[in-house]
């Protein structure tokens, strides 16, 4: 055990020997009550050091676990505090119906929310996005079922047997709650975090027996500050100083899909505390055996609760909804994708061609510059990539395509879409380009393909070259619209095929005939009336891209 862990024990067991002393030599006075007082608040103090110590020392969720359990020891340090103030410096007993009753109420909330956090499990950003609002509101639901119960008879119509018996009861009711987490949290986990749960469990137990016990011997007026109802009191608290040593450096795990379980009994839990309301109200306007002014303040306080617990249903749905639409987003970009090469792919291409389309036709009827109105369609084919693939297998294969990838989209442009056509084929769509500079990119392309080897193994390596053919939309600058993108990309198909018959490791572009210019209507729906014979540039790129093959 660490050193610092070691101190904090010594320190607790020194505070309660500290109160023993004083519970076996001093009498029952001032002094007493003074002694008492500090030791628990300086016990009280501590734990909220050192749960503070454990959130700073943690992230993610479990931070905000320690973080609440250290919300949990301030309420019960401010409540002593109020305590300290009546008993020491009025000097006049404490109220019945004590405003500081709800702060030692809600001190459990927090402690109860860290635990339904489920420490011990790491959850996905989905489930904390979703999970925290729903547990917002349980806890929200929870907090009005006090105000409800108990606090209308300290305020709407004050009745202290009224107060103190829905006060005692509602607090078995949250110490039954806080058991019964802490007994399925010790069955869901194992190795340390079930240890550190057993222990938390056994300081919860002797804590809600020891407070029980003071609670009554308050209703018998027996109690006074410094009597030996205080020595487990003070112990149970002391107990819970070793539970945030027992949690210290604890990692939580993975969520699986069997723990999401957890989070729609959540929200199915919150849902019917939302549903519960106008049920509640109906009970309290229809009981004639409650005063009126009891009826009005359940009544106020339930409208309250429905709006605040309606407005995080409103952000809940407005959450789903993002998460839906980010989801369909996501799903939406991968359908899009390649999964090898990570490049788009042919369900891009019919979603996006149109708007191409339409951006070029709108270039050539503005008459914009020559140099940023056309379309090209580069396909580009691996040579002889079935040879890897039989003789190294497919996953050298694959790293041969990922690393074509890589090198295509470098030497393209930031404004060119790649996309994996099919197989070792890829198509670039050449956005504001120009048809007179199409062979550029397509002799970059080639160089970037053929300059180095490519690793297949790490003691292997293979040089590859490649095939391009292209051709620009519109096919016909004087008449724009007379050929449509389809029959382009199939004149740079045929291009591809050209290239590939002619030897590959060239680039054949095809371009309109000048003779039919303009063609007669009759032939404008055969696009090979439209076309030059291939033209080679086989010997220019010979010259240009001279180097090993």
């Amino acid at each position: 055990m660490p050193r610092g862990s070691k101190l904090w024990i010594a320190l607790a067991v020194c505070l309660v020997l500290a109160e023993v002393t004083a519970w076996a030599f001093l009498r029952p006075g001032l002094t007493l009550t003074a002694v008492s007082d500090i030791v628990e608040s300086l016990i009280l103090l501590a734990l909220l050091i050192v749960f503070k110590q454990n959130a700073a020392q943690s992230h993610g969720r479990l931070r905000s676990v320690w973080a609440l359990q250290g919300i949990c020891w301030s309420f019960w340090l401010v409540d002593q505090c109020a305590w300290t103030v009546w008993d020491v410096i009025l000097r006049r007993p404490v109220p019945e119906m004590f405003p500081g009753d709800v702060i030692l109420f809600l001190a459990g909330v927090p402690m109860l929310a860290g635990l339904l956090l489920r420490p011990h499990l790491e959850p996905s950003k989905r489930s904390v996005r979703l999970g925290m609002l729903d547990f917002f509101q349980l806890m929200l639901w929870w907090v009005f079922f006090y105000v409800y119960l108990v606090m209308c008879w300290q305020f709407g119509s004050p009745n202290s047997g009224l107060y103190n018996r829905n006060y005692d009861r509602l607090y078995l009711v949250q110490i039954f709650v806080l058991v019964t987490v802490l007994a399925q949290l010790l069955r869901q986990s194992s190795g340390q975090w079930r240890r550190f749960y057993f222990v938390f469990l056994g300081a919860a137990l002797f804590n809600s027996l020891a407070v029980v016990a003071e609670n009554r011997a308050i209703e018998q007026n027996i109690y006074f500050n410094g009597c030996w109802y205080d020595l487990p009191f003070m112990a149970s608290l002391a107990f819970f100083i070793y539970v945030a040593v027992k949690g210290r450096g604890l990692t939580p795990a993975p969520e699986s899909n069997r723990d999401r379980r957890y989070r729609h009994w959540m929200a199915s839990l919150a849902m019917l505390a939302v549903l519960s309301l106008p049920v509640i109200v109906v009970i309290a306007v229809s009981d004639n055996s409650t005063p009126l002014r009891v009826v009005h303040f359940r009544v106020v306080v339930t409208a309250v609760a429905m709006f605040l617990m309606a407005s995080l249903v409103f952000v809940k749905q407005r959450r789903l909804h993002e998460e839906l639409k980010r989801t369909n987003q996501t799903l939406e970009r991968a359908s899009m994708t390649d999964p090898l090469t990570g490049i788009r792919n042919r369900r891009f291409f019919s979603a996006t061609i149109e708007s191409d389309v339409a951006q070029a036709l709108r270039a050539y009827a503005e008459g914009r510059d020559r140099s940023m109105r056309d379309l090209v369609f580069y396909l580009i084919d691996m040579d002889n990539f079935k040879e890897i693939n039989d003789l190294y297998g497919h996953d050298a294969g694959d790293r041969v395509l990922i690393e074509a990838t890589r090198r295509i989209a470098s030497a393209a442009r930031d404004s060119d879409v790649l996309l994996r056509w099919g197989g070792e084929e890829f198509l670039i769509v050449s956005r504001s380009a120009d048809r007179r500079q199409a062979d550029v990119l397509a002799l970059r392309i080639m160089q970037a393909v053929r300059a180095e080897p490519f690793a297949i193994s790490t003691s292997q390596q293979v040089r590859r070259t490649c095939s391009i053919g292209w051709a620009a939309f519109p096919w016909r600058e004087e008449s724009p619209e007379a050929v449509g993108y389809e029959e382009v990309l199939n004149l740079a198909d045929r291009a591809l095929g050209q290239a590939k018959r002619a030897g590959k490791d060239q680039v054949i572009g095809m371009t309109p005939m000048r003779a039919d210019a303009n063609p007669a209507p009759a032939h404008r729906r055969d696009p090979d009336s439209f076309l030059t014979r291939a033209l080679r540039h086989a010997e220019s790129i010979d010259l240009q891209l001279a180097g090993p093959r």
